[in-house]
C-alpha cells in the first residue's frame, strides 16, 4: 500500500473513531448534557454532574414544576414534598454538591428568567461565603452552558469527546444496578434530592453504638476555616433578592442545622460580619445551632444533617404543631438580631439528650396456656405473675402508636414504659392473655400472620396447626383499647414440613431471598405480601398497619427499604435488649430489639432484664 493510501485510511479511521464515540457520548450521554433522551437513566446523570444533568432534564419537565430550592448538598435535606404542602406548591430540589454561591447565583438567574417561578427557597449559611466561582472538575462540576451563559460550541464539543470509558462505566453500571441506592445513583430524579432511601432506615439509638459506625464524631476534625468570599455571598444574594422583586417571586433564605462542633472551626468576627451584612440584604431563618446539633445521630456525616432536621426545620417556620420541633430550633434573623444571633453561633453546646430520649424495652411473647409444653408457650400463671411484677415496679403497657407519637410529635411517654407484644396471632392471645392484659390494664401488640387468623389448620391443607384468633376476635381487642393488632407478614412465615412440593430451601420461613431467587421477584413478592397484610387487616378490623414484626427476626436493607416505602414505620427484629427512642428520629423505630420471655424466666428476673 502506497504511502498517500496509508494516510488516507489512517485519516477515515480518525474521522470514523471520532464519531464512534462522539456518538456512543450522545446515545449514553454519561453526564446528561445532552437530556439523556435514549437512556432516560436521570439518577445516573445526576450523580455525576447534578449542575449539567438537572438543567437539562429540567428543561425538559419544567411545566411540571412551579418552585424551586437552591443551594449546596445540604439542601438536599429539606424535604420538597414538606414545602409542596406548606406552600401550595410543586418543589424541585435544584442542589449541587459543593456548590458555591456562584453556582447558585447563576443557576437561579436562569430559572428564573426561563422558567415559571412561584416560590424561590435560598438554602445559604456561611459556607457559601468559603469559596467562589471553583470549578473542582471540567466534567463533573461544571455548570451547564445556559446557566453560565457560556459557549454552547464548547460545552458540546467537550461532552461529546469526552473519554469514552465515562460511556463505558455508565453501561456497566446499568447492568449491573440493583434496587438500593449506591454510588452510581445517589439521587431521587422526580425530587432532585438525595436518595436517602437506606440511610433512612438505619437502625439509630444509643450514642456509643452509633460513635462505633461513625467514628468522625468521637475526635472532630479542628480546621480553621476562611470565609474569603462574604463581598460575593452579599451581592450575589442582593442581585436574587432583586429579581425575585421584579419578577414577583416569594423568596425564602434559610442557613442549614450545622454541627456544633463544625461551627467552631470558623471566626466569631467572620461570622458575625456574614450575619449582620447578610441580614441588611434580606431577613432569614437560620438553624445553624441548637440543642440537636451537638447530637451526631442528627448528622448523616461530618457537616450533613438528616432528612428528619430539615423536616422539624420547615415545620418552625410554617408552624406545624404536628411535628416535634424543640423549641431552640430556629431563629429568625433580622438586622436588629443578627450580632445576637452571630455571637449564639460561637458558643459550644453540650449535649444533654435526657429531654428528648427514652428507654423503651419491648417484650415477646407467642402462646399462652394453662401448663408450659414448649419454649414458646407460656403458662397462664407464669404470664400473670410477670405482669402483675411489671406493673408493681410501676412499667406501663404502651402501645406502638405512642411510640409513634413519642418520635414524630414529640408527646411523652409514661416514666417507665414498656410494650408487649405478641407473634403470630394464637387463640390463646384472645382467650388467655387478653382478659389479663385487662386486668392488669396493660396494652399490648399481637403481630398476625394472615393465612393463619381463624384457622386452626395449616393454608390450603388439612394439616393440623395451633388454633388462631379470628378477624371478630381480634376486633373486640381492639375496641377495648387494650390490643392493637400488626402484621408477622400474610404469609411470608411459612412451616416447611407443610408446605409439600417445595423442596428443601424453598419455604419462604421469614422475609429473605429464597436461594437462587432474582433481587426483584424476591421485592416483588415482599410487596404484595404485605399489601395483602395490611389490606386485609384493614379491611376486617379497620385497624391501620404500621408496623411489623421480622418471622424469626431475620431482615435485610432491602426489606426495611421496601417496608418504608410501603409505608411501615416501626419494625421488630428477635434481638435482644433494650431500645433508645429519640424524638424527631425516625431511625429510631426501625428492626427494635425486643426480649423473648419464655416459662423459665422469673418475674424478678424479668425486671433485672429490662431495668
Amino acid at each position: 500500500m502506497s504511502s498517500k493510501k496509508w494516510f488516507v485510511m489512517f485519516i477515515i479511521t480518525v474521522l470514523l473513531l471520532t464519531l464512534g464515540v462522539a456518538g456512543m457520548n450522545i446515545l449514553v450521554d454519561p453526564f446528561g448534557a445532552f437530556g439523556d433522551k435514549v437512556m432516560q437513566w436521570y439518577t445516573y446523570d445526576f450523580t455525576k454532574n447534578p449542575r449539567v444533568a438537572k438543567i437539562a432534564y429540567m428543561d425538559q419537565h419544567k411545566e411540571e414544576y412551579d418552585s424551586f430550592i437552591v443551594g449546596s448538598s445540604s439542601t438536599s435535606s429539606f424535604p420538597v414534598e414538606q414545602l409542596d404542602r406548606y406552600m401550595n406548591a410543586r418543589f424541585y430540589n435544584l442542589f449541587m454538591y459543593g456548590a458555591d454561591m456562584y453556582d447558585v447565583k447563576q443557576t437561579t438567574q436562569y430559572i428564573i428568567n426561563n422558567y415559571k417561578v412561584k416560590n424561590l427557597v435560598l438554602n445559604l449559611g456561611f459556607i457559601n461565603a468559603m469559596r467562589y466561582k471553583v470549578e473542582s472538575d471540567p466534567y463533573t462540576g461544571s455548570l451547564h452552558y445556559k446557566t453560565e451563559q457560556s459557549s454552547q460550541f464548547d460545552f458540546l464539543k467537550k461532552y461529546l469527546f469526552a473519554n469514552p470509558s465515562y460511556s463505558l462505566e455508565k453501561l456497566r453500571a446499568y447492568k449491573n444496578d440493583s434496587y438500593l441506592q449506591n454510588k452510581y445513583k445517589v439521587f431521587e430524579v422526580g425530587t432532585g434530592a438525595y436518595d436517602k432511601s437506606s440511610r433512612d432506615v438505619e437502625n439509630i439509638q444509643a450514642m456509643p453504638d452509633y460513635l462505633e459506625k461513625y467514628p468522625v464524631f468521637k475526635s472532630y476534625p479542628k480546621d480553621r476555616h476562611n470565609l474569603g468570599s462574604i463581598d460575593e455571598l452579599i451581592e450575589d444574594t442582593k442581585l436574587i433578592k432583586a429579581l425575585c422583586d421584579k419578577n414577583n417571586i416569594n423568596l425564602l433564605v434559610l442557613f442549614p442545622p450545622m454541627y456544633n462542633e463544625y461551627v467552631q472551626n470558623f471566626s466569631p468576627q467572620q461570622l458575625t460580619e456574614v450575619y449582620t451584612r447578610l441580614a441588611e440584604v434580606t431577613d432569614f431563618w437560620d438553624f445553624s445551632t441548637n440543642s440537636l446539633t451537638s447530637d451526631c445521630r442528627f448528622f448523616y456525616d461530618s457537616t450533613h444533617f438528616r432528612n428528619a432536621m430539615g423536616k422539624m426545620a420547615l415545620a418552625r417556620i410554617f408552624g406545624d404543631n404536628e411535628i416535634y420541633v424543640p423549641e431552640d430550633i430556629g431563629v429568625y434573623v433580622t438586622s436588629q438580631n443578627a450580632a445576637e444571633q452571630a455571637a449564639a453561633m460561637s458558643r459550644p453546646i453540650s449535649m444533654d439528650d435526657e429531654s428528648y430520649t427514652k428507654k423503651v424495652p419491648v417484650l415477646m411473647y407467642h402462646d399462652i396456656a394453662p401448663k408450659s409444653t414448649g419454649p414458646l408457650v407460656i403458662s397462664t400463671q407464669q404470664f400473670e405473675a410477670q405482669l402483675k411484677a411489671l406493673a408493681g415496679d410501676g412499667y406501663t403497657g404502651v402501645s406502638i402508636q405512642q411510640l409513634l407519637d413519642y418520635v414524630e410529635k414529640g408527646s411523652e411517654l409514661p416514666e417507665k414504659p414498656v410494650v408487649i407484644t405478641f407473634d403470630d396471632g394464637y387463640l390463646s392471645n384472645y382467650e388467655l392473655a387478653y382478659p389479663l392484659l385487662k386486668k392488669y390494664n396493660m396494652k399490648a401488640t399481637i403481630f398476625v400472620i394472615g393465612s393463619s387468623v381463624g384457622k386452626d389448620r395449616y393454608k390450603d391443607t388439612q394439616n393440623p396447626i395451633t388454633p388462631h384468633f379470628s378477624y371478630g376476635q381480634a376486633q373486640e381487642m381492639l375496641k377495648s383499647g387494650i390490643v392493637d393488632i400488626q402484621s408477622h407478614t400474610y404469609d411470608m412465615h411459612q412451616w416447611a414440613p407443610f408446605e409439600e412440593g417445595k423442596g428443601e430451601g424453598k419455604a419462604r420461613t421469614s422475609i429473605t431471598r429464597l436461594e437462587g431467587e432474582a433481587e426483584d421477584a424476591f421485592i416483588d413478592n415482599l410487596q404484595k405480601d404485605i399489601s395483602l397484610s395490611r389490606k386485609n387487616i384493614l379491611e376486617e378490623t379497620g385497624n391501620k398497619v404500621m408496623a411489623l414484626a421480622y418471622p424469626l427476626g431475620k431482615y435485610s436493607e432491602v426489606s426495611e427499604v421496601v417496608l418504608s416505602r410501603l409505608g411501615i414505620k416501626a419494625t421488630f427484629t428477635t434481638k435482644a435488649g433494650t431500645n433508645t427512642l429519640i424524638k424527631g428520629l425516625p431511625q429510631s423505630l426501625r428492626a427494635m430489639n425486643r426480649f423473648g420471655i419464655t416459662e423459665d424466666i422469673s418475674p424478678e428476673e424479668l425486671l433485672e432484664r429490662i431495668k
